[in-house]
C-alpha cells in the first residue's frame, strides 16, 4: 500500500478579481467559471480574449526591438561577406543545444564556414569556458555566437577579442554588474533593453536573432518558421513563462511538431520512447527534454544537436538510439542516488530540526544531482542542496519550495563558494572542501531565519471552484483552448466539494484511487488520483455510509478503445 506523505497539502484558493468575472460573463455568455480562469490571465473583453485564445504569428515583436539587433545581423553579415568562420557556442542542456541546433540549422541553409561547440559538462563547466575560447582561437574562427550563455562572461569575451575574435551573446539570463565587451549583447533582461518581452528562452533569442537576418535579408518567413518546434522544446524543458510572445512561440512550435513534418530527429526520439500521439507541452517536458539532456548527463551533449541537425534518417535513428540509452543509464543512476540519498537522511538524528538538506556523496554522479535535488524537495518538501566531488571541488545543485529564493540564500554564503548562479528555485554551485561544514550551518541560518513556516507546507493553488454538474463537453472543449499550459498558465486546478464514492471507488495496484464520484447521486464523474491509494479507507463506501469529501483536480481526456471522456485527475483530497 502506498504511505501517506508526512504533511498534510495547504490549498490556496486564487485571488479573483468578481466584478471582471461578471462583466465579461455578460459579454461573452460563457460559463462563469472559464471567465474566471480568463481574467486570472488578464483577459478582460472580448479583444484581449481573441488575441489568447487565437495566437497568431503577426503577434511576434519585431526583433529589432531588441537591443542591439542590428549590430549582430550586421557582424554576420560581415562574417558572411568576408568568409570568416563562424562557431555556434551553447551550453549542454536542451535550451542550449536546441538554440545551437536552431542557428546552425538556419545559417547553413546559405553558409558552409560553420561549427559549433557544446563545453564539457565535467571538464569545462556551464558557460563560456576557457578551452571553448582557446578552441576558437586556435581553429581561426572569427566569430563565436554564444546562445543560452555568455551575459556574464566579460573576462572571457574580452580575452577573445583582445586576439579577434568577436561574440555575438545571445542570452537570457540576469545581467551582472557589467555588459561584456561584444559585438552585441541580446538579452531583453538588460536594463537598457526595450523589448516588450521579457521571458524568451535563450532558443528563444537566437530565433530572434533568425528572424532579424531573415527580414534583413529578404530570406522567406517559412525557414524561419520551421524553426519552430526547437524554440517549443527550450521553452518547455526551460520552464519558462508560457505567456506572451512565448504563448505564440509554442503554440506554433507545438502546431509543427504535431502536424507539420517531424524534424527528423524528433521523429527517431519519439520512436525510441515508443510514443505515437499528439504532444503537450507536459509531453515535450517528460518525453523529449530528459532525452536530449541526458546526452550531457551521461556523456558529451553534442550527441544532442548531431541528432537535432540530422539530415538522415539513418544517423538520427542510431542518434535517438544511443540518447535512449544514456537516458536509460540516467534513471538508474538517478533511482540508485535517490535511494541512498534518502537513506543517508533517515539515518539522521539531526532531520527533523533542520529547515533545509544538504547532503554529499563523492562517488554521486555530477550529471544526476540535479534531478536528485528535485525528487528529495518533493519527499521532505524544504531547500535542499545535493553535492558531489569533481576535480577536488565540492559541486552540486540545489532546488527550493514555492516562494523562496534560494538563489538570494547562496548569495548570503557567497564568501564559502567558489561559484554559484541560478535562479529563485533552482542554482548550481561549487566550494572548497574544508568549507563543507562551514557551508551547511550557514545555508541552515540564513534558510531558517529567512524562510516563512508555511513555504514548508506543499501548497496546491486552487483556480476555481466547480460543480461536477458543469463538467460537459461544451465546458471542455473551451477549457482546453487555454492550452498551451505552462509557468503562469498551468492547467486549471478545480475544487468540488462534499462529493462521494459512488461505488465504483477503489484502489488499482495498491498504489492509485481509481474515482467514481457523485455530488448529488445523480451527475456522476470518473478519474484516477495517482498514488493516492492511501485516501481510499477514508472515502470509499461501505454499505450505506457515504463518506463526503473535498477533492481538488484538473481535467484531462481519456482515450479508450476510440472514446474520449473527461476525467478528473486528483491533486489532493480532504475528508471530513
Amino acid at each position: 500500500m502506498h504511505v501517506a506523505p508526512t504533511q498534510t497539502k495547504r490549498w490556496t484558493i486564487r485571488e479573483t478579481d468578481e466584478d471582471a468575472v461578471t462583466a465579461l460573463q455578460k459579454e461573452l455568455n460563457i460559463h462563469p467559471v472559464l471567465c474566471r480562469l480568463m481574467v486570472q490571465r488578464g483577459i478582460s473583453n472580448l479583444e484581449e480574449a481573441k488575441l489568447f485564445f487565437r495566437p497568431s504569428l503577426d503577434d511576434l515583436h519585431d526583433p529589432f526591438l531588441m537591443k542591439d539587433m542590428a549590430e549582430a545581423v550586421e557582424r554576420i553579415e560581415l562574417a558572411i561577406a568576408k568568409g570568416q568562420k563562424i562557431l555556434i557556442y551553447g551550453d549542454y542542456d536542451v535550451d542550449g543545444t536546441t538554440s545551437v541546433a536552431l542557428m546552425y540549422t538556419f545559417l547553413r541553409e546559405f553558409y558552409e564556414r560553420l561549427e559549433f561547440y557544446i563545453p564539457d559538462r565535467y571538464t569545462e563547466g556551464y558557460g563560456v569556458s576557457q578551452m571553448g575560447v582557446d578552441y576558437a582561437i586556435d581553429n581561426h574562427f572569427k566569430l563565436i555566437i554564444a546562445l543560452d550563455c555568455g551575459i556574464k562572461s566579460v573576462d572571457k569575451v574580452a580575452y577573445a577579442r583582445e586576439r579577434g575574435v568577436d561574440f555575438i551573446i545571445c542570452d537570457h539570463h540576469l545581467v551582472g554588474d557589467e555588459i561584456p565587451p561584444a559585438a552585441a549583447v541580446l538579452d531583453p533582461k538588460r536594463p537598457d533593453c526595450p523589448y516588450p518581452y521579457k521571458e524568451l528562452s535563450g532558443c528563444g533569442i537566437g530565433f530572434k536573432l533568425a528572424q532579424a537576418f531573415a527580414k534583413r535579408n529578404s530570406i522567406p518567413d517559412e525557414i524561419v518558421f520551421a524553426l519552430l518546434d526547437l524554440v517549443v522544446i527550450s521553452i518547455a524543458s526551460d520552464i519558462v513563462p508560457i505567456t506572451g510572445e512565448n504563448r505564440v512561440l509554442s503554440y506554433f512550435g507545438l502546431e509543427l511538431i504535431n502536424n507539420g513534418e517531424k524534424r527528423k530527429g524528433i521523429s527517431s526520439l519519439l520512436k525510441q520512447a515508443g510514443v505515437d500521439k499528439e504532444l503537450s507541452i507536459t509531453d515535450l517536458v517528460f518525453i523529449i527534454g530528459p532525452r536530449i539532456n541526458a546526452a550531457g548527463r551521461m556523456g558529451h551533449a553534442k550527441a544532442a544537436v548531431e541528432l537535432l541537425i540530422s539530415d538522415t534518417e539513418i544517423n538520427s535513428d542510431s542518434g535517438a538510439e544511443e540518447l535512449q540509452n544514456r537516458n536509460a543509464n540516467r534513471k538508474e543512476t538517478d533511482k540508485e542516488m535517490t535511494t541512498e540519498a534518502l537513506q543517508i537522511l533517515r539515518d539522521d538524528p539531526l532531520l527533523d530540526k533542520r529547515t533545509t538538506t544538504v547532503v554529499m556523496q563523492e562517488h554521486w554522479h555530477k550529471g544526476v544531482v540535479g534531478i536528485v535535488a528535485s525528487r528529495l524537495t518533493e519527499h521532505y518538501y524544504r531547500p535542499t542542496i545535493v553535492l558531489t566531488l569533481s576535480n577536488g571541488m565540492i559541486t552540486g545543485s540545489a532546488r527550493s519550495v514555492r516562494d523562496f529564493d534560494i538563489h538570494e540564500a547562496l548569495i548570503k554564503c557567497s564568501d564559502l563558494l567558489v561559484q554559484f548562479g541560478g535562479h529563485k528555485y533552482a542554482a548550481g554551485l561549487s566550494l572548497l572542501p574544508e568549507n563543507f561544514e562551514a557551508f551547511c550551518n550557514r545555508f541552515e541560518e540564513v534558510v531558517n531565519s529567512t524562510i516563512l513556516p508555511e513555504m514548508l507546507i506543499p501548497e496546491v493553488t486552487i483556480d476555481a471552484e466547480l460543480e461536477l454538474n458543469d463538467i460537459n463537453d461544451k465546458f471542455y472543449n473551451i477549457l482546453k483552448q487555454f492550452a498551451p499550459f505552462g509557468p503562469e498558465n498551468m492547467r486549471p486546478v478545480f475544487v468540488s466539494k462534499g462529493v462521494f464514492d459512488y461505488g465504483g471507488t477503489r484502489v488499482v495496484k495498491e498504489l492509485h484511487l481509481k474515482l467514481h464520484l457523485t455530488q448529488d447521486g445523480k451527475r456522476e464523474a470518473k478519474g484516477i488520483g495517482f498514488n493516492m491509494g492511501y485516501f481510499g479507507e477514508q472515502v470509499i463506501s461501505k454499505g450505506s455510509t457515504k463518506r463526503k469529501f473535498d477533492i481538488c483536480y484538473c481535467l484531462e481526456p481519456n482515450e479508450w478503445q476510440g472514446n474520449i471522456n473527461i476525467e478528473l485527475s486528483a491533486k489532493d483530497i480532504r475528508v471530513g
